[in-house]
């Protein structure tokens, strides 16, 4: 998705600031909008355009309910670790209402009801255990039996979660990109960062051009933090999720946040359009990264799932796919990178990237101006997953399986047989290649081994690029790295001889 919320030049030369932060999502224009709010300078870096990576590609639910049950969190983290994550969610849904108002940024901010719906498969004690455990934390939630626009007949059992909110994603980011720069942010665009490292008292942050950025403290808000080897990626999975828009007649549907019980589970909301339509955009049909090839497939799948429950649902204006970090633990990591003094990491968004990113701009800024937030322990990148190993465990295998592909045949016998839009994986002798031909016809050969840690790449057909099903990396069809965590292109390849292939 070809986005850019503001121009913004590349970085040529070295500057010094007090704080660098490293990608331009709503992570990292928050955490700068509250640092520049505190009177810090800061310099914004992004690889692509300001504003161009996953938040583009959110459906912008800013929501206290939590996807995975507050009973679930209560059972692996504990009731105050609750408490506190629903106060910062909450904070973080005011701050953005009160952000819009005061910078007049007309994203489209609005306050709505959200509704957690009971889907047919699903027992009823689903919710029974969310009420009663949200109602043991203070919560505010209403038990509801009433029609639903997603059910023809019948009374259905929702929760309602009341002062949740939605807003356009890219004009809030635009907003915030422009009251950063009227507060003399410097923000740069095209500028990929290859290292992070402390020298003689200060974080030096140096780019692919070679060029620096001397700072007290950086904030690495990439999606997925491109500083850390192992210590993040081995608590949080990448998923892909897909989505897509549709226009519907203006108060067919109730204005509000929708979610169902199902797993993966479906979203909805409404974006205002005109004054005779809305804009319904619904989400849902997740899978691991890398683990599936079949996107268009899913976008229809979703299609189908919206049209058998909105009968007024009118054209599909739009279709896309977007890739959250699911941690293990149910809550994102935000705070000190492990074992750094002034490295900062936003992540593990958890499919809650608007809503984690906004309390990443209190959070960070709070640890950066005062050293202490009373959320710290909430999000603390370095704790110890003490339960849910079994989810741990079962995310973690992922890469062991995937090592072993490099011992799999090729999956088709000549790399001159790709059509356009096309990749796949070859071997030739020891070596794994990534062959795809892009759009234009145009033939690519890398090496299939991520530059992270060196898990093989798999083709998605439906974005056009390379994903890693361990840790989330995606690259272009020539190799050039898209997503973190890893920095470095795929290693050019020579044309393959000889191919094993499987077919």
């Amino acid at each position: 998705m070809d986005v850019s919320v503001a121009d913004a030049p590349a970085l040529s030369g070295t500057v010094g600031t007090d704080v660098v932060v490293v990608g331009s999502g709503i992570a990292g224009l928050s955490v700068a909008y509250e640092l520049a709010s505190h009177g810090r300078s800061v310099v914004v870096l992004d690889r692509g355009g300001i504003g161009s990576g996953m938040t583009a590609r959110t459906t912008a639910h800013l929501a206290t309910a939590l996807d995975d049950g507050y009973d679930e969190l209560v059972r692996v983290r504990g009731p105050e670790r609750a408490r506190h994550y629903y106060q910062s969610v909450a904070a973080a849904i005011d701050r953005a209402e009160v952000i819009q108002l005061a910078e007049h940024i007309d994203c489209d901010f609005q306050r709505v009801d959200g509704y957690w719906v009971l889907s047919p498969e699903t027992p009823a004690s689903e919710l029974d255990e969310e009420l009663v455990c949200c109602r043991k934390l203070g919560i505010p939630v209403e038990n509801r039996i009433e029609p639903t626009p997603f059910h023809a007949e019948g009374q259905v059992r929702s929760l309602r979660f009341a002062r949740q909110a939605r807003l356009h994603p890219t004009k809030y980011l635009a907003g915030l990109a422009s009251a950063l720069e009227r507060r003399g942010a410097r923000l740069y665009a095209d500028t990929c960062v290859e290292s992070i490292r402390q020298q003689h008292g200060d974080m030096v942050v140096t780019t692919a051009s070679g060029h620096e950025v001397h700072a007290a403290d950086v904030v690495v808000a990439t999606n997925s933090p491109v500083n850390v080897q192992v210590a993040i990626h081995t608590k949080q999975a990448p998923y892909r999720t897909y989505a897509l828009a549709a226009k519907i007649a203006a108060g067919a549907l109730e204005d509000a946040l929708y979610w169902d019980t199902l797993d993966p589970y479906h979203y909805v909301r409404l974006q205002p359009f005109s004054a005779d339509e809305d804009i319904v955009i619904i989400g849902g049909e997740d899978h691991k990264s890398g683990e599936a090839n079949d996107g268009v497939q899913r976008l229809d799948a979703l299609e189908r799932w919206a049209r058998d429950r909105l009968t007024g649902l009118r054209e599909v204006t739009h279709r896309w796919s977007g890739q959250v970090l699911e941690p293990v633990d149910f809550t994102g990591f935000i705070g000190r990178s492990p074992g750094e003094e002034h490295l900062f990491i936003v992540s593990g968004d958890s499919g809650q990237g608007i809503t984690n990113g906004l309390v990443a701009g209190l959070l960070v800024t709070d640890l950066i101006t005062t050293g202490a937030s009373p959320w710290e322990e909430v999000y603390a990148p370095s704790r110890k997953i003490q339960k849910n190993i079994g989810e741990f465990i079962s995310e973690n295998i992922t890469p062991l399986k995937n090592f072993a592909e490099y011992l799999a045949a090729s999956e088709m016998a000549s790399v001159e047989r790709l059509r356009p839009g096309e990749g796949r994986l070859v071997r030739s002798g020891l070596k794994k290649i990534a062959a795809c031909r892009d759009r234009n016809g145009r033939l690519h050969l890398h090496s299939a081994s991520c530059t992270h840690l060196g898990c093989v790449v798999h083709w998605n057909a439906l974005e056009q690029c390379w994903d890693c099903p361990c840790h989330g990396s995606q690259f272009a069809p020539d190799g050039t790295a898209l997503n973190g965590p890893a920095v470095s292109p795929l290693a050019s390849a020579e044309k393959p001889v000889n191919l094993e292939a499987a077919e």
